[in-house]
């Protein structure tokens, strides 16, 4: 086993100063360097829509202003990074995902006004506005992980539960998000049931091969820690030879590949700052950060 080293993290900051947006330097002075919590949630007010969405890029695939579901997503994983998610803004949030769902509780990735403004072409293209499961998975165990009550949480958990009790296959950006959603929804028996009639599907369509490129989704990115629900899924070895690859691909310039499809230089750009928070995350989880890095400071 290897470890990153002190050169090794601090190639990572100064890769996090140099080219990635505000907003992903404040998260990794507030997740590495015990900085305060206040200046993420500034920045994060910016990307915030009256509607109570998010949009205005801070999914760097969907530039425009208006707020869309993917959008959202990425804003309420950065706010569980925080701790408690304030009330106001849950309860926005819920407000907006209650205008963006369709009949049946679930929500697309994408709502039509994604055609009329700047975004990757597999979202401005997008001709199906149908309900996902990914989408809808993610943000719902995010909000249950949250304690955050509103009917339309309900209502998703209604509609998640029906599509993972019909699932008979999945990909892999699927399988990211039903294993979050199982890690938080409340009915925990419920929960590792279905985890373990899922595991044989999920575990299919995940890449254990270390040195696998492309846009391809690692055990790492299901089981993002070590006590993770989707960690069983997979062996000591495989969860080994993914952290170091991990550490291997770590670029000299400090920062990791996004292995996102490339159609904009600087949402490119953006990726890259976002991907090598979310490694090096995963690498302290997992033990691999030499430095003994200082934890955020949060309310729960």
């Amino acid at each position: 086993m290897t470890v990153v080293t002190w050169d090794s993290y601090r190639a990572a900051e100064h890769f996090t100063m140099r080219s990635a947006r505000l907003l992903d330097r404040h998260r990794f002075a507030y997740l590495f360097q015990s900085g305060p919590a206040q200046p993420v949630h500034t920045t994060l007010t910016a990307y915030r829509n009256l509607d109570g969405g998010y949009g205005n890029g801070i999914d760097p695939d969907l530039r425009g202003h208006a707020s869309q579901p993917a959008s959202t997503e990425v804003a309420l994983r950065y706010l569980d990074e925080l701790g408690a998610l304030p009330e106001h803004l849950g309860n926005g949030i819920c407000r907006y995902l209650t205008t963006a769902s369709n009949d049946d509780g679930g929500l697309p990735a994408v709502l039509p006004n994604v055609r009329y403004t700047q975004a990757a072409p597999w979202y401005q293209h997008t001709d199906d506005f149908s309900s996902r499961l990914d989408t809808t998975a993610m943000i719902t165990g995010l909000l249950h992980k949250r304690n955050i009550t509103h009917p339309w949480r309900d209502h998703a958990t209604a509609y998640c539960w029906k599509r993972i009790d019909a699932l008979h296959w999945t990909n892999a950006h699927e399988a990211v998000s039903i294993c979050s959603f199982l890690q938080h929804v409340p009915d925990r028996a419920r929960a590792v049931s279905a985890m373990n009639h899922l595991a044989h599907r999920i575990r299919a369509v995940i890449d254990v091969h270390p040195r696998a490129t492309g846009h391809v989704h690692t055990p790492l990115d299901l089981a993002c820690h070590p006590h993770h629900i989707a960690r069983p899924l997979f062996t000591d070895n495989e969860i080994e030879r993914n952290l170091d690859a991990f550490e291997e691909q770590q670029r000299p310039d400090g920062g990791w590949d996004a292995t996102w499809d490339h159609w904009d230089t600087a949402a490119t750009i953006e990726r890259e700052g976002m991907r090598t928070i979310q490694r090096l995350r995963i690498l302290r989880a997992y033990g691999r950060l030499q430095p003994d890095l200082p934890r955020p400071r949060r309310s729960v």
